[in-house]
């Protein structure tokens, strides 16, 4: 049996655990290699069922000699405390817990274990190659696909087939790697339609000599047309840049690429990013606060500044794209984390197929995942952990927390609803698929995901799952969405931060409501159709029958 030398108290009884809202159970507590089980075997069926690796802190709390309290810190932002009368098994516990939630091989996660019982109706791990998300824009003359990293050694954290103008031979995209760091050269983000384009890199490796290479202006200058400038965004502030440079980094000086204007948009990133969530959990987790005292706490967190900061650099992007006809380059240092965020927000505000389900899957899939977002680095700590480091970050989730912002001032334009980015969310730091492991493309080949590992996206696209994250006031709106992020029109997205503090029952239960009324609103036009039908036919009937006279 797996893992059975770290479970010496598989099983106990009578362990008491406190929830969310104060809610108390008291039944059997179960360990396995991945999952904490707790059933009260009650016609209640209260239960906690939960995956191991979703702990991010174990805390213990002697009651004496009589045993102790182990407290759960998840990275979802809940808290769970057990009460168990036995010293022993009150250590094992703990110990198992800690033991089985700091796994660093990935290839024990739960996901090579775990077998779905349901049929494939889609394979989630073909449905969104680059060839088949550009097929259109192949098509024509200006992009092609490479595969100059077809064995990833021209760039580790890329995958093998990249999307780069048609005129740029594979020796230059070579050169042009070895000038980015980390061989992060600068590739088709998206394709906006009026022709402008969307790219996005590492920054180059100038240093403090304020190296030059040819090729990489060549590969730049090739999605401009004749007597055109584009735009490099770099998401760090000019000191940060100016520190990048001096320690062999840097940016396109102007003097070596007279076609774009580099602009400064600054996005927090890493540690920074990652105490503010904390300081914003630690206060809604804190009911005792008054009202000024929570807002001065949810101002001194900054998460609502950062989820500004990067709307703001979003919009300015896509006004560069659509007002000025301009392309863009997108970059900060690594190009893994705010670059990522940005471009994906871009898309999400001008083009209307990122605001549906699949849309939105292929975003992910291209532009985090295949693009090389470690999540397992980035994950494997989050709030609550004593032991996070420099590379835990919640990007991810900010990414989302900025979708939800726009959602909530266009809450008709998404065919999903915030439950799929919360499911999103919980995914991304554990999950029965394998979607979100491997820190790259590279990686998830050499783990063979596709083969031992089930796809996140082919249970979601299931119709009987799907369902339950579609947004009840969908319209498709083909327009361009441009939000707001005026501090006034940005709000807490309560439903995850705050949904372990304030029931959410009777959200849940409006929502309900809501696809009811949405439902009940399809059958009776669906009916009024009918009657519309069957009134035209007996109207036909009377006037062949002389009884009716035709209409004038």
């Amino acid at each position: 049996m797996e893992f059975i030398e770290d479970i010496p108290t598989p099983n106990l009884d009578n362990v008491v655990m406190h929830g969310s809202f104060g809610k108390k159970i008291e039944g059997t507590l179960c360990l396995t290699g991945h999952y904490i089980l707790l059933s009260s075997r009650t016609e209640h069926n209260d239960e906690l069922m939960m995956l191991t690796i979703n702990v991010d802190a174990v805390e213990r709390k002697l009651n004496g000699p009589t045993g102790g309290s182990v407290i759960l810190k998840c990275k979802d932002f809940r808290i769970i405390q057990l009460d168990i009368s036995s010293l022993e098994a009150f250590t094992n516990v703990a110990t198992s817990i800690e033991t089985l939630s700091s796994f660093e091989d990935q290839t024990k996660f739960y996901p090579f274990f775990f077998r779905p019982n349901y049929p494939i109706l889609e394979d989630g791990w073909t449905a969104f190659q680059p060839e088949l998300e550009f097929s259109k824009l192949l098509q024509g003359e200006d992009w092609r696909i490479t595969y100059v990293n077809s064995d990833f050694k021209v760039c580790p954290t890329y995958p093998k087939a990249l999307v780069v103008p048609k005129k740029i031979d594979d020796k230059t995209i070579m050169a042009s790697a070895k000038f980015r760091e980390g061989g992060r050269f600068p590739v088709l983000s998206y394709r906006h339609e009026k022709g402008t384009v969307l790219l996005r890199s590492s920054q180059p490796l100038t240093g403090a000599s304020s190296h030059r290479c040819k090729e990489d202006k060549d590969l730049l200058d090739a999605v401009l047309g004749p007597g055109t400038r584009g735009y490099v965004i770099d998401t760090r502030s000019p000191a940060a840049a100016q520190t990048a440079k001096s320690r062999g980094g840097g940016f396109e000086l102007e003097m070596h690429y007279p076609q774009w204007r580099r602009v400064s948009k600054p996005i927090e990133r890493y540690t920074g990013l990652l105490d503010s969530l904390t300081r914003l959990i630690e206060a809604c987790n804190d009911t005792s606060l008054s009202m000024d005292r929570w807002l001065s706490r949810l101002e001194s967190s900054n998460w609502m500044s950062h989820v500004k900061d990067t709307l703001n650099c979003a919009c300015i992007v896509a006004q560069c794209l659509e007002e000025e006809a301009r392309s863009v380059l997108v970059h900060g240092s690594e190009g893994l984390d705010a670059t990522l965020l940005v471009t994906s927000l871009t898309q999400i505000i001008l083009n209307p197929d990122c605001r549906t389900v699949r849309g939105l899957q292929a975003l992910v899939e291209r532009e985090w995942l295949q693009a090389g977002h470690p999540f397992p680095r980035r994950h494997s700590h989050s709030v609550y952990s004593p032991s996070r480091n420099k590379q835990n970050a919640p990007t991810f989730l900010l990414l989302l927390d900025c979708i939800v912002q726009i959602q909530i001032q266009f809450p008709c334009s998404f065919e999903y609803s915030s439950s799929l980015l919360m499911l999103l969310f919980e995914h991304s730091y554990s999950s029965q698929f394998g979607t979100f492991l491997g820190n790259c493309e590279e990686e998830r080949e050499r783990m063979q995901l596709s083969k031992k590992t089930a796809s996140l996206w082919s249970y979601l696209n299931r119709p009987e799952v799907l369902q339950e994250y579609l947004n009840p006031l969908y319209e498709p709106n083909n327009r361009i969405i441009w939000p707001s992020v005026a501090p006034v029109s940005l709000n807490l997205w309560e439903e995850l931060y705050l949904r372990w503090v304030i029931d959410q029952t009777e959200r849940k239960q409006a929502w309900r409501q809501i696809i009811h009324l949405r439902d009940k609103d399809k059958e009776l036009r669906m009916k009024a159709g009918r009657l519309r039908r069957q009134l035209a036919d007996l109207e036909r009937e009377a006037i062949q029958a002389g009884v009716l006279a035709p209409a004038h």
